[in-house]
């Protein structure tokens, strides 16, 4: 038998392609990389900073990065503010909780199940479904409000719980990550399964869930920062107060102290608003940002 031009090559560690441990090759790499990380962590140097800077540091121009003299007079004046309002703050953010779970659980849910359908089964406008949720991209939340309020209205969704999920309930972007994720898993995967007499949704929920895990903790990300920070549901649809999101509450509540003689406390108050509501979207994204990495190199994205 001739001898294979790759034999001498086995069990031979390649250091300089693509090495295990650290290289020297690999400097280039953290030349560039090291200062663009930097440079992505301003902003959340900053918001943290800002937080805890008293006044002449919020107005000094041009402004500091990071705090000198930290306070939690900001804190304080917020917490103040928040003790003096008519209906509890709690209510607020048991409205944000509630709203934020039960949308994270109905969007995996149903993404994942028309990402199946869309990828996986054989209907007539199969492909025709799939360019409009694409189409559906390219349209910034702006430019469908009153098509968006004339539905709702329609809908008698107006003033209700609902109205928080449904409108932000199926995402776009969250559809297209699932259906290029799901189109990587085999159609044999899939033949065995119904050879064995698995129904759809024993196939849904026994193998395409388990197989598509880091996407979903991409769809989870994406629902959890949507839900979280909107305010705009609460602005456009919801005359109850009790019934409005601690996102609304804390908008509504710096855009009125910002002005007129509180305007100095006011962007102190902001800041650490703007923390607060930062904060939750920063640890949800630390402990799945591993599975969005996946899914960003598995869906095609470039």
């Amino acid at each position: 038998m001739a001898t294979r031009w790759y034999q001498p090559y086995i069990g031979v560690k390649n250091r300089g392609i693509n090495p295990e441990g650290f290289h020297v090759s690999q400097i280039k790499f953290y030349i560039v990389l090291i200062p663009l990380a930097g440079l992505m962590l301003l902003p959340i140097i900053y918001i943290f900073s800002s937080a805890f800077k008293p006044p002449e540091e919020l107005f000094a121009y041009p402004p500091p990065l990071i705090v000198t003299n930290p306070t939690m007079k900001n804190f304080n004046d917020l917490f103040s503010i928040l003790s003096t309002s008519g209906i509890p703050v709690s209510r607020y953010l048991f409205n944000s909780i509630l709203i934020t779970l039960v949308t994270v659980a109905a969007s995996i849910i149903i993404s994942s199940a028309a990402a199946y359908a869309l990828s996986k089964k054989q209907f007539r406008l199969k492909q025709t479904l799939f360019v409009v949720n694409n189409v559906a991209l390219m349209f910034v939340p702006i430019a469908v409000t009153i098509p968006r309020f004339l539905i709702v209205e329609n809908l008698n969704l107006l003033d209700t719980f609902w109205v928080h999920v449904l409108p932000v309930l199926a995402m776009p972007v969250g559809l297209f990550l699932l259906k290029q994720f799901i189109d990587g898993i085999p159609d044999e995967v899939i033949e065995a399964a119904q050879i064995d007499g698995a129904s759809d949704l024993h196939i849904y929920w026994r193998i395409i869930l388990p197989m598509i895990q880091p996407a979903l903790a991409t769809i989870a990300i994406l629902t959890f920062q949507a839900a979280w920070n909107n305010a705009d549901t609460s602005t456009t649809y919801i005359n109850n107060e009790s019934l409005r999101t601690l996102a609304f509450y804390l908008t509504t509540l710096t855009s009125t102290t910002a002005t007129g003689a509180d305007a100095v406390a006011g962007q102190g108050v902001a800041a650490a608003a703007a923390l607060i509501m930062f904060v939750p979207n920063l640890i949800i994204f630390i402990f799945l940002q591993s599975q969005v990495m996946s899914t960003m190199s598995r869906s095609g994205l470039k």
